[in-house]
């Protein structure tokens, strides 16, 4: 059994489908109903534990800086290329401290803190199974192993969410896999997920972590953050 000691949340990207809300303030330090996003993320790390905490940041970067009075642990990494790379940027800037780590985004919403666990058997990511058809990754897995992902959805399958841990020894190599794709072939318009699902997926036994799709909210765009906050609805 492994234990994530540590997490990154990433936290550096513009948020342009949430605009105009994102030109002032960062993504997950927006409100809902009255909280931002990125402190249930905090705090349901905190409470399993887990305080050292690394908040990857960019755009706006100097509002995060508060986080780290409030919540002792935190350390903010900034990452220099958010504004011309995908989010692989994020990861590679915070590439030295990948081993027993968790990995979120702070644009979500954590309901159920139990969900952010630190012990895990297999390197992977939270999921929800779902029978309907979706357009986010869906994963196939098979005896507890991932044995497949598609980038464009589908329906019965194992929908991924943007939580993940990795052992100490999965965290090297994503580094190396990460310094290999960032460095040397310049490939730079990827998700950082692509490195182990799709770019080296022979180098790693990935498992899930099932929950209940009621458990988290991702809000990807404005009409999500309205549906989840009908405050919103007359920006």
């Amino acid at each position: 059994m492994h234990k994530a000691v540590r997490a990154i949340i990433m936290a550096a990207g513009k948020g342009e489908r949430m605009h105009p809300l994102t030109e002032k303030v960062p993504k997950p330090l927006i409100r809902v109903n009255g909280r931002r996003m990125i402190d249930s993320v905090i705090e349901g790390l905190r409470a399993n534990g887990i305080l050292e905490i690394y908040i990857v940041v960019g755009h706006l970067k100097e509002q995060f800086e508060e986080l780290k009075i409030l919540y002792p642990g935190v350390e903010l990494i900034e990452n220099p290329y958010y504004e011309t790379c995908n989010n692989i940027s994020s990861l590679y800037a915070v590439r030295d401290h990948l081993e027993d780590c968790m990995i979120l985004d702070g644009d979500q919403i954590i309901y159920d803190p139990s969900i952010l666990a630190p012990e895990f058997e297999r390197s992977g990511y939270n999921a929800v199974w779902t029978d309907e058809e979706t357009t986010e990754w869906l994963m196939t897995v098979e005896n507890g192993i991932v044995t497949g992902c598609s980038r464009t959805g589908g329906s019965r399958g194992w929908q991924l969410y943007s939580i993940s841990r990795w052992s100490a020894e999965d965290g090297a190599k994503l580094k190396k896999h990460l310094e290999l794709e960032f460095d040397v072939k310049k490939n730079r318009q990827i998700y950082w997920d692509d490195v182990a699902m799709f770019c080296h997926p022979e180098e790693y036994t990935l498992g899930i972590r099932p929950m209940r799709a009621e458990d988290i909210i991702e809000i990807d765009s404005l009409e999500e953050l309205i549906a989840a906050d009908p405050t919103y609805a007359d920006i």
